[in-house]
């Protein structure tokens, strides 16, 4: 388990920690609205030298980010309704890849996730601060 708190200031730092406790390519990441899951992405795809801008898939459900050896899919749960929906445009098979899956929103397909993961759950301290914890 890693437990880190920290500020925009010190996030690529917390991500270099991620990436280097990491032991499975999907990673769920949860907490509220706002709390900041996509900005850490954008710092865990920093961290993997991606180049791209990275954004939040909302709309289109999974963005793929590419540099060199590494592609990165990062899904956006939020819209679907069922696992089916998620199911309907892949996501199976995108989970059960040998990429990074980054993962926002999990809850809704949790029944297709892969048994080997880490959940990361970013809580809101104060509108500066985050406390991230990784299992």
């Amino acid at each position: 388990m890693l437990k880190e708190t920290f500020g925009l200031a010190e996030i690529d730092s917390v991500a270099k920690a991620v990436m280097n406790a990491m032991q499975h390519k999907v990673i769920t990441l949860e907490g509220p609205m706002g709390a900041g899951k996509t900005t850490f992405i954008k710092s865990l795809c920093k961290q993997m030298g991606i180049q791209e801008t990275i954004s939040s898939p909302t709309f289109s459900l999974v963005n793929m980010y590419q540099e060199d050896e590494i592609t990165v899919y990062h899904f956006d749960c939020y819209r679907l309704n069922t696992a089916e929906e998620a199911l309907d445009f892949g996501a199976e098979e995108y989970l059960h890849s040998k990429d990074y899956c980054f993962v926002e929103w999990p809850e809704i397909i949790d029944a297709l996730l892969p048994e080997k993961r880490h959940q990361i759950t970013i809580s809101p301290i104060n509108d500066h601060t985050r406390e991230l914890v990784m299992q």
